[in-house]
């Protein structure tokens, strides 16, 4: 069995990809696996990292401005996208693939439109509760839909093979228990664990650096993990200092660019603080960790908002929008939820029922079925 995962851009899209090669990999010991991402960006990393190879082709998003900037934009993404459709079909067929598989990013679209055109099944898998662009480009002509969210199916226009399966996530955020993680990480006492997407986010990196006088005030009354992106990397920590906190010398405070351990760091966390994304949101539902969420605000169809307010809905998550979170107002509710423990552990177990704890075995028996044909 030859398989083609195809994704890119940000973890959201990239680690759910990983959770389903991994299962099909545990299953199958001799299939063989082969990711295609873009150039520059997180799929370059995290994709080896997890054990595979990917290749990655130049590519470029879209742009939604009406404006020549945006225009010129567009041409070069379609100048792009034809040579990375060209350059997909040679990969295909020299890897003969049985199925490409994409779960999202502009990247994704070449390699999916690639098979499609060579008559090789697809399978799309849609994370958010609002498709996005390439979801909507390459579903009509996919031979399987799949999404996390049952009110997903009326967004697309042949809702018979569109089937809901959750979301995917690796297994480390089911069976890893807070004791395990704790231990793995040397930590005790309370954690918390911000981060806002493994670009970052300005507004939140600057939110948190000047939160963090407030700790100093308190006596880091917490371990705190941040992490800054790769936007953040380079002047966040500058900022830190300059409000006064010398987070190097201080054991409470662990500032990193990108969490690569995040089932191990997330299942610690007695709070976790992050955007909304729906991979963010089903891998904190995994793991059972409380969480503040400050959905983006700039996204299509402001869909993070959608997802934040399904789980704070079932009774797992705080919405806080990004117009309201000042550092004072933010601080306020992660001490009052580490105040109360027994809200937590509701949390925990209301997070914990949300989620579809078979989706990664459902997509693979999908995935399956499209290679027997």
């Amino acid at each position: 069995m030859n398989l083609i995962f195809t994704c890119g851009g940000t973890a959201g899209h990239i680690n759910p990809a990983i959770a389903v090669a991994n299962q099909m990999r545990e299953k199958y010991p001799d299939c063989r696996i082969l990711f295609i991402g873009a150039e520059g960006h997180m799929e370059e990393k995290l994709v080896p990292q997890a054990g595979y190879e990917v290749m990655c082709l130049p590519g470029s998003g879209l742009s939604r401005k009406l404006n020549l900037a945006g225009l010129k934009q567009n041409i070069h993404a379609v100048k792009c996208v034809l040579g990375a459709v060209a350059r997909c079909k040679k990969i295909i067929r020299d890897f003969q693939a049985d199925a490409v598989i994409g779960t999202g990013g502009y990247a994704s679209f070449p390699a999916l439109y690639a098979a499609q055109s060579m008559g090789i099944p697809t399978c799309v898998h849609e994370s958010n509760a609002v498709p996005g662009v390439t979801t909507k480009l390459a579903a009509n002509r996919a031979t399987r839909v799949l999404v996390a969210f049952e009110e997903s199916v009326r967004y697309y226009k042949h809702p018979e093979k569109v089937e809901v399966v959750g979301m995917p996530v690796r297994k480390e955020f089911l069976f890893t228990t807070k004791e395990q993680a704790r231990q793995a990480l040397g930590l005790s006492g309370q954690v918390v664990v911000s981060a806002f997407g493994s670009q970052g986010a300005k507004v939140m990196n600057e939110t948190i650096a000047d939160m963090l006088p407030l700790e100093q005030a308190d006596g880091f009354p917490f371990h705190h993990i941040h992490a800054t992106g790769s936007f953040g990397k380079d002047w966040m920590p500058k900022r830190v200092k300059d409000n006064g906190v010398d987070y190097e010398s201080c054991s409470a405070l662990d500032i990193r660019e990108y969490i690569y351990d995040m089932p191990i760091v997330l299942t610690a966390a007695d709070v976790v603080i992050g955007r909304a994304g729906s991979a963010t949101c089903n891998e904190i539902a995994a793991a059972g960790t409380p969480c503040i969420l400050i959905p983006s605000p700039n996204v299509t169809n402001n869909h993070q908002e959608k997802n934040a307010r399904l789980l704070e809905a079932g009774g797992g998550a705080v919405v806080l929008l990004e117009k309201d979170c000042t550092p004072e107002r933010l601080y306020g509710l992660i001490r009052e939820l580490l105040a109360d423990e027994t809200r937590r552990a509701d949390m925990a177990r209301k997070l914990h029922a949300q989620m579809k704890l078979d989706a990664t075995d459902r997509i693979c028996a999908i995935v399956e079925e499209l290679t027997r044909h």
